[in-house]
Parts: structure tokens; sequence; C-alpha cells
């Protein structure tokens, strides 16, 4: 099963990640949205969102850097992997405390409020709920690696991460002995990245870059309306 799922999954993951997104843009692009429940609670979804979504780009951005850069490159740069080690833990954890109680505030929103819950699907819910649950363990593995501070746990997993990128069959070895913690962080997290196209995720791959470099105002097109029907005719 450890090989199965740190082995084989991975790449059923990213398969269908990947081609199930392409799928959706093509088939049903009218569903590629956020879908925004706005208008119908504004305040609480204000703090909320701003809280998960820092949160949330923060930790992903460590964990992309953090696991797919090689090695080499932070040797010859001077991080000690002890130093990086703790980089993650602090960093990680503001970014994790912060996007877990954004996260606690837009499940609660949409949990309680009938409104919302009426126009929210299923997996507008599930997802969330496998977020929250995905930072709780990766709080959880805040624990765990206090006491790996010289940084070698972390090397498993950089290197296992790398393997599965460069088709290692050995990759799952790099990371039996870790914790049970961080197996299951693994997990949850190729799961969710299993259902991404089928949820509302999709829309982080809208982001509208072009805005930074369009005009300052907006070119309006004048037409003339036609003029109304006069009663009787």
């Amino acid at each position: 099963m450890h090989n199965f799922f740190f082995g084989i999954f991975p790449y059923i993951a990213l398969g269908v990640g990947i081609m199930g997104t392409i799928a959706r843009y093509e088939r049903d692009p009218f569903t590629w949205k956020s879908s925004s429940s706005q208008l119908l609670r504004t305040k609480q979804l204000r703090l909320g969102s701003i809280l998960f979504h820092i949160g949330v780009i923060v930790i992903f951005l460590g964990h992309f850097v953090g696991l797919l850069t090689p090695i080499q490159v932070f040797d010859a740069l001077g991080i000690s992997h002890g130093a990086k080690q703790v980089l993650a833990v602090v960093a990680g954890g503001l970014a994790g405390v912060m996007a877990l109680v954004g996260g606690g505030i837009l499940f609660h929103r949409r949990w309680t409020d009938p409104r919302i819950r009426q126009t929210s699907s299923f997996w507008d819910i599930a997802i969330l709920g496998m977020l929250l649950a995905q930072l709780v363990l990766g709080l959880g593995t805040i624990f765990a690696s206090l006491g790996h501070l010289d940084g070698h746990e972390m090397v498993k997993f950089m290197s296992w991460a790398q393997g599965i990128f460069t088709f290692d069959g050995q990759a799952a070895s790099y990371i039996q002995d870790v914790a049970f913690v961080f197996k299951l962080h693994l997990v949850l997290g190729l799961t969710i990245i299993l259902v991404f196209p089928f949820t509302r995720l999709v829309h982080m791959l809208s982001a509208p870059v072009r805005y930074l470099w369009r005009p300052g105002y907006q070119v309006v097109r004048s037409r003339r309306q036609a003029p109304l029907p006069q009663r009787g005719k």
C-alpha cells in the first residue's frame, strides 16, 4: 500500500488533475468560475476570504519552492537544511493558522447560512472541508518536524517529490520511515489534486494577470438606441 500511495497514486492524481482540467475547460467552459456568494453575505466573506487566500498562497508557494527546488541549489546558495526546516516551520505555521482561521470562517458561513447552503453544490462544501482537514494535518506535521530541526527529514520529501517528476522508480522508498501524519498529509494533498477538476478550485488557474498591463481607462463604443415604439403601432 505504501508503494501504491506514494509511487503510483501520485501519477493517477496528476493525470486526472491535468486531463480533467483540460476536459472541463473544453467541454464546460461556462462552469469555470468561483460561483461567488458575495451578494448573500458580504462582511464575513471578506475577512475569511482574505485570511484564507493569503495563507493558502504562501503555503502553496512554500511547498512548490521547498519541494521541487533541487537540493544542490540550496547548497550553492549556502542555505543549510536546518535553516530551511526552521523557515518552513515558522512561515508555514503562521500561514497555516491564517488559512485555517479564514477557511473556518468561510466554512461556517457556507454551512450555517440557509441561503448560501441552498446555492452550494456538494463539491463546494466537500472541497472546503478537505482543505480544512489538509490545513489541520499540515499544522500537525509541525510538531513532528520539531524533532528533526536538522532538516534531514525534509530532504526525504524533496527527494520523493523530485523523484516523482523525474520518474524515479524508487521515489516511494525515500519516505518509507517518515511519521504517519506526513503520509496522511501527502495522500490528502494528492486526493485534492485528483478532484481538482470537478470543483470550484479551477478558478485559481484563471487569475486575471492581464489586468496588470491593461489601460487605465475603458474605451466604450457608443451606439444610437432605436426609438421606442408608439402605442397602437
